[in-house]
């Protein structure tokens, strides 16, 4: 049957070689039966730049996925909070088309809203400033002129604050805001939504305004691959 595909925070880097395998059993033999894929962030550990597409590592993933594309199966992959500095040449190197957050699209005649989740945690209002930071054109700008090392090196500092800072939120903080998700839904006229970011990965029912809808939560591969599958009957969570 016709499907799609959907998948967020694989992580992916040279340092966690499960999940890498994990992601090249699933682009070769899950995928290709798909006729979308959709990544909806945090498909890498960090992103420093396109400029970085020659690493080993990168290489072979952009590989994968530049094969995927070529047997017919569309790739889309939208920013997450550790890879908002993909741009057009990476996408154009995995065959790829890069979407905004949100995204609408119309998934086998049920409107479904696509986004990578962060927006959605409001609750964590020191991350929220910092993402207002990131995503200005004018940091990102200036930020990719500095060279290819000084930038992972200052992206390696920003990860080792974040993992600090963690361990004294709580959990809740870093959860989504259910008014947030509930002002999402409603300016979009309560489709269903499908995110990641939280790793809590989940099929929540809600009704918003008197009007039933569905969240679907997307898993990471930390401890094993994952995947939402959909159809014209519905959708069903594949692991790995």
């Amino acid at each position: 049957m016709p499907h799609t595909l959907f998948i967020s925070d694989l992580h992916l880097s040279a340092d966690h070689p499960d999940s890498m395998a994990a992601f090249r059993r699933f682009i070769v033999k899950i995928a290709p039966h798909a006729e979308r894929l959709y990544i909806l962030g945090d498909l890498f550990e960090y992103w420093a730049g396109d400029d970085d597409r020659d690493d080993p590592f990168h290489a072979e993933v952009i590989a994968l996925l530049r094969g995927l594309g070529a047997h017919h199966t569309e790739v889309f992959i939208l920013h997450g909070n550790r890879d908002l500095l993909m741009g057009e040449a990476l996408a154009s190197a995995c065959l790829a088309t890069l979407i905004g957050e949100p995204t609408l699209i119309d998934l086998y005649g049920t409107p479904t809203l696509l986004s990578h989740g962060d927006t959605l945690c409001t609750d964590d209002v020191d991350y929220q400033a910092f993402r207002t930071q990131v995503h200005d054109p004018v940091f990102q700008k200036d930020f990719l002129a500095q060279p290819l090392a000084a930038r992972k090196a200052y992206i390696m500092q920003l990860r080792s604050r974040s993992d600090t800072e963690k361990q004294h939120k709580r959990m809740e903080i870093m959860d989504v805001n259910q008014d947030a998700v509930a002002k999402m839904l409603r300016h979009y006229h309560y489709p269903r939504l499908i995110h990641g970011h939280t790793h809590r990965a989940n099929r929540h029912e809600l009704v918003i305004d008197g009007k039933p809808c569905v969240r679907w939560v997307l898993g990471d591969w930390d401890k094993e691959g994952n995947a939402l599958r959909c159809d014209v009957g519905g959708c069903a969570v594949l692991r790995f």
